[in-house]
Formats: structure tokens, sequence, C-alpha cells
């Protein structure tokens, strides 16, 4: 039989998807589902797209949609098959290794450590997060191609189901 198998390792994610936060059209609101977050201190409205990506092929298995005010934590279990030997992830996943342990028993934790008070980050741990970072990569990449190539800066539609199936058949 010819296909693709997933790998033993996912790496998980999620980008931000913009959404009008005018209130300037007949209803005279804004989407009642799209809700805004703050990234750095850039304040955006809109909603999530979170993504489980096989770290050997680079293509994505698992997708789910969220409100932009939804921390990546929650969908864990979504973007996890459970049969993953490795786990990588950015600093959100970072200090929820049980999260991570219960819906993937067999996975090693590969998320990239986040710097301490003060800024200071050892010499091992900058060399470990620079290794996962370049497998990292492999989701970034994926959605350089979802919001650049096929349009995803921005939703289309209002409420997030509508989104949602448009980003399911997009990947």
């Amino acid at each position: 039989a010819q296909g693709l198998k997933v790998g033993t390792g996912t790496i998980v994610d999620a980008t931000l998807i913009t959404a009008p936060s005018s209130t300037n059209h007949a209803d005279k609101a804004r989407d009642p589902q799209m809700h805004q977050t703050r990234k750095g201190q850039q304040w955006s409205f809109g909603m999530k797209l979170h993504i489980g990506v096989d770290s050997r092929t680079g293509l994505a298995h698992s997708a789910a949609v969220t409100a932009a005010n939804l921390h990546d934590k929650h969908l864990i279990g979504d973007l996890l098959h459970g049969e993953e030997r490795h786990m990588y992830g950015d600093g959100a996943y970072a200090s929820h290794k049980a999260l991570i342990r219960a819906h993937a028993p067999h996975a090693r934790d590969f998320t990239n450590r986040r710097t301490r008070k003060g800024g200071h980050v050892d010499e091992a741990e900058r060399s470990r997060n620079r290794h996962t970072s370049k497998i990292r990569a492999r989701v970034e990449h994926v959605f350089a191609v979802v919001k650049r190539l096929w349009g995803f800066a921005k939703v289309r539609y209002r409420g997030l189901d509508k989104n949602a199936n448009r980003s399911f058949v997009a990947l």
C-alpha cells in the first residue's frame, strides 16, 4: 500500500488569524464568536488556528479553531494522536508536562524552555532550545503556506464554524 504514515513525533503550535474589529456595518457589533488577545504589546481581534504537524514529514494531521483568547494548552489533546514518542512545542506548552503526559503517555517533551525571571538562560538551555527550534520550524512553514499562499491572514466569514470549515478543507 502506498501512502503516508504519521511518524512518531508531533509539533503543536497556534497562529492568530485576525478578524475585522470594526462595528461600522449593518449589525453595529463585532463578531461575537471572535475575541481579542495580546501577543507581546500588540492587541489583535480574531481567532486562533491550532495545528499538529508530523515532525518527520511536516504534514498537518490535526487542526482546531478557537477564539483568540483561549490558551494553547487547552487543545493539546485534540492535536496529539496518542502514539507520539516526541512532542515539540513553543514556550506556551513549557509548563504543562502533566497535560502532555495524559494525552501522549510515551512522548518525550521537547518544548522550548522559557527564559527565567531576569532574562537569564544558561548555555545548555539555550543550545537545547536552538536544536528543538530547528525541528519546530516545520510547523511555521505550514503556517506560512496557510497564511501567505492560501490567504488565511484574515478571516473571510463571520463566526468560527464557517472559518473552521474553510481551514480544515485547506489543510
